[in-house]
């Protein structure tokens, strides 16, 4: 008798990803083409809560970036996965772990001058610049981090003088709830954080914005960088 053939145990719990995959990248399509910006937008998978076989199904089903809010999660499970994903930490960072940003592309969350400083002097001294997306917070939000855009200025002419940050752009968490008039206003001063970026001399081109819930507008006002966590992977505990 001969054996069974074997499962890829690590495509059984999201068989229907790559479905969702290719319907998510024919709605970006439309909503980059309905806004008019020109923009290539890339889908970040966020896997906060999921084990390592979010991120290889993600890669299987075409995704190659990889999402995670917290360090500790992401530094667990990066080991177990096999396929190079690029890492992508997309949650707050506390000064006293900015090593860890060794293991990451890009970090989507510089949210303090006094971050800034800290990884300045980690990217320094390894010789080799942090890549770094600004976070704004145009709402004023409280539970968030991020800039109020009256002070992205003062903070990017601050920033052209750090040798351990690249600014490769900007992100945004848009408030939960928050109506369509809201959520363009959101997407659009962080296309305008961008412009100031750019005008103190940043090679500032990535626009971070959208979740599961309102990515298509985020596209349609420029997202470069769209966060997917439940719309590809199902709800997860916290």
């Amino acid at each position: 008798m001969n054996p069974p053939n074997p499962v890829n145990l690590n495509a059984m719990p999201f068989p229907d990803l790559e479905r969702r995959v290719a319907e998510i990248r024919e709605r970006i399509a439309s909503a980059a083409k309905r806004g008019g910006h020109g923009q290539k937008t890339t889908i970040i998978a966020v896997t906060k809560t999921h084990g390592p076989e979010a991120p290889i199904a993600a890669f299987n089903s075409g995704i190659a970036d990889v999402g995670e809010n917290r360090v500790q999660e992401a530094l667990g499970k990066m080991d177990s996965v096999t396929v190079p994903v690029r890492w992508h930490l997309i949650g707050h960072l506390q000064r006293n772990k900015v090593k860890s940003l060794d293991r990451f592309s890009l970090f989507h969350a510089l949210d303090s001058s006094r971050l800034a400083d800290a990884i300045d002097r980690f990217g320094t001294e390894r010789g080799r610049p942090v890549e770094a997306l600004m976070q704004v917070n145009p709402a004023r939000e409280e539970t968030k981090g991020g800039f109020d855009i009256d002070e992205v200025a003062g903070e990017a002419a601050r920033l052209t003088s750090m040798k351990g940050i690249i600014v490769r752009g900007a992100m945004t968490v848009a408030r939960l709830g928050a109506d369509e008039t809201e959520l363009r206003e959101t997407f659009r001063a962080v296309r305008e954080t961008n412009r100031i970026l750019v005008a103190a001399g940043h090679p500032a081109t990535e626009l971070s914005m959208g979740m599961s819930n309102d990515y298509e507008l985020a596209v349609e006002e420029g997202a470069t960088m769209v966060r997917l966590g439940s719309i590809l992977f199902g709800e997860r505990g916290k």
